[in-house]
């Protein structure tokens, strides 16, 4: 019987596992086993790594916190001083119309006080009703301009308001309010511009 000759081409599994191991040993790179105590040296060493991150996150996370702290500070702090500005400007404002209007506040007086005096024969008149026209216009100006009158019987006298010049007994009134008003008074924003003068009951 004739032997199967061994192909020089097909090594047997010993062969080619004799022939690993020499090429290993002679190129020194076949590599190494882990054992399992060497794999959980290796997951020991990643856990350091992540609390690091994790503590460099939390660092983030309370810098963020202090920055939108400090941005929402800065931005009240921004609207407080604009509204501030606002409203001392708006008080200078009313100060020089104030300052321009108190001159003619006379002038508003003797208008008033033409229109109460017109006798009844002269009410239709054309130039009763120019006066009365001029004085509607001077009103309406000043309101425009945040001046308002004030001082109206039945009031109850307030000194930061009123200014009286009398007192005198009332059956209509109540002691401490006004039964008559000698000259109205003018508030520009909050801001007494002139008080009014008037008669207190007794």
């Amino acid at each position: 019987m004739t032997s199967k000759k061994k192909s020089p081409f097909h090594p047997s599994h010993a062969e080619a596992e004799a022939a690993y191991e020499a090429a290993a040993e002679i190129e020194g790179d076949k590599p190494p086993l882990l054992t399992p105590v060497e794999v959980q040296s290796e997951s020991e060493a990643i856990q350091p790594v992540g609390e690091d991150l994790q503590t460099r996150l939390t660092t983030i996370e309370a810098q963020a916190k202090e920055y939108l702290d400090g941005w929402q500070r800065a931005q009240a702090e921004f609207i407080n001083y604009r509204k501030r500005m606002e409203r001392e400007q708006e008080q200078q404002r009313l100060n020089a119309v104030g300052s321009a209007v108190k001159r003619y506040l006379s002038v508003v007086d003797d208008l008033e006080r033409a229109i109460q005096n017109v006798p009844d024969n002269c009410q239709g008149i054309p130039w009763v009703e120019g006066i009365n026209l001029i004085y509607q216009k001077m009103i309406t100006a000043l309101e425009a301009d945040g001046v308002k009158s004030m001082g109206a019987v039945g009031e109850l006298f307030d000194p930061n308001l009123h200014e009286a010049i009398g007192l005198a007994p009332s059956n209509d009134h109540p002691s401490g309010h006004v039964i008559e008003v000698l000259q109205k008074g003018y508030l520009i924003g909050d801001k007494v511009l002139r008080p009014a003068m008037v008669r207190v009951a007794e």
